[in-house]
């Protein structure tokens, strides 16, 4: 089938973009603690965004961190997958693919958050993104067993399974957590991967025929 402009392929390159977008998160992360202000202009907020217009934060919401431990651990699941998914798919297109399920699952909580009144809601966080990635992964390496809390083996689309349900059900419990943005990022992933790659990550895992 002939590739239309939507799903053209760049050229192959591999820059270690992983490594430059751990290095950027772990420069703002030491600038928001500078300057303490920073965290709620490039955070998402709901209410500066329809008050103030700063639309810019649907994007830069996934370069802050809350803490320390929040930083280290998004950046080590990115280390972890995004490397082997970026060496597979080339740094072009994993840099369009991290890019652009982070921006879009931003987006779509935002109105998600305007729509029930959660108009001061704070969500920062590379994990939108981060879940986008490990979807990829699983669909490019549907065999791989990933060690959850270095102890329990599990198949990676099992992995990204159970956390679409935990997601799905802690949602409806206000535990701090953004699980709107987890979920979008793993829905517009499971888009980027059926419209422009081309893949059925159902199929890939032997879910349907």
């Amino acid at each position: 089938m002939r590739n239309t402009i939507i799903n053209r392929r760049f050229k192959y390159t591999d820059v270690n973009a992983t490594a430059i977008l751990i290095i950027i998160n772990v420069v703002v992360f030491i600038l928001q603690n500078v300057f303490t202000k920073l965290p709620y202009i490039l955070s998402m907020v709901p209410i500066y965004i329809r008050i103030k217009h700063w639309y810019w934060q649907v994007f830069t919401y996934m370069f802050s961190h809350v803490d320390f431990w929040h930083l280290f651990s998004n950046m080590l699941g990115l280390f972890i997958f995004g490397r082997l998914v970026e060496r597979s798919v080339g740094s072009r297109e994993f840099l369009l693919y991290y890019l652009l399920t982070g921006t879009l699952a931003g987006a779509a909580s935002y109105f998600m958050y305007l729509f029930s009144g959660s108009l001061f809601t704070v969500v920062l966080g590379a994990s939108g993104a981060l879940y986008a990635v490990m979807l990829l992964f699983a669909v490019l390496f549907p065999t791989a067993v990933v060690y959850v809390f270095g102890i329990i083996p599990m198949r990676a689309p099992l992995l990204v399974i159970l956390y679409f349900f935990i997601d799905f059900f802690g949602q409806f419990r206000a535990d701090g957590t953004a699980h709107l943005v987890h979920l979008s990022g793993l829905f517009f992933g499971f888009l980027y991967i059926m419209i422009r790659m081309k893949i059925n990550p159902l199929r890939q895992w032997g879910l349907m025929k």
